[in-house]
């Protein structure tokens, strides 16, 4: 089976050197602001690592405020690096601004990667809780087999001491729900509203819970 032709990504490529340029720019930004030796070649590294860390929470958690700020800093700082190697900055002679923003950008960034990596935003899924045990119904042929005892019948109680007959309660519609539960299938349903425009169903309200149908009918009464 032949191997495909090698063809080279024109897109590829020009990243690769958009990349190396605002690299450079970055570097030589933070050696003329003071930060030489190894720091100079972190700094650039940091910025470009910030920025894909806000871009990659964007794809995979959906737009947030929290990763549009963050890839908005490190835009601005990767771009005000090549507007600044360009001649509008005396890099001979930085301004105060420059050296105090070079030198608090660490700082910056640690505060920036932390709030990415380990923050949880409205989008991310809650863990559902374990649906309540329903009892199986006992076998029909067990029901047969045993005889039900017959109770004695009571003496009649006379017609002056007989209470007066009170309404019977009407029976509750469906199985008991816990609490937790329902408040667990509003959070559900709000989301769902909010992603969608339209009220959850009883079978999607089924299938994210993870409830029997019975229990799941019972829960979507409840939050009507």
């Amino acid at each position: 089976m032949a191997r495909p032709a090698f063809r080279v990504d024109a897109v590829l490529v020009q990243a690769v050197i958009a990349g190396a340029l605002s690299f450079a720019h970055l570097h030589e930004l933070a050696d003329a602001a003071g930060q030489t030796g190894w720091k100079g070649w972190a700094y650039p590294i940091s910025v470009d690592l910030l920025l894909v860390a806000a871009w990659r929470r964007l794809r995979s958690d959906g737009p947030s405020r929290l990763a549009w700020s963050w890839f908005l800093i490190a835009l601005v700082a990767s771009l005000g690096a090549n507007v600044a190697t360009a001649g509008f900055l005396d890099l001979a002679h930085p301004p105060a601004w420059l050296r105090f923003g070079i030198a608090g950008w660490p700082a910056l960034a640690f505060l920036g990667g932390t709030l990415l990596a380990h923050s949880h935003t409205a989008n991310d899924p809650e863990p559902n809780p374990p649906a309540p045990a329903v009892s199986a119904p006992a076998p029909e042929a067990d029901r047969e087999s045993a005889p039900e005892p017959q109770p004695e019948p009571a003496p009649l109680p006379a017609a002056e001491d007989t209470p007066a007959l009170t309404p019977a309660a009407s029976a509750p519609a469906g199985p008991p729900v816990p609490t937790a539960l329902v408040d667990h299938a509003r959070k559900l349903a709000a989301d769902h509203h909010t992603r969608t425009g339209s009220p959850i169903d009883t079978d999607t309200l089924r299938a994210r819970l993870g409830v029997p149908p019975h229990l799941a009918d019972a829960i979507a009464a409840q939050l009507t």
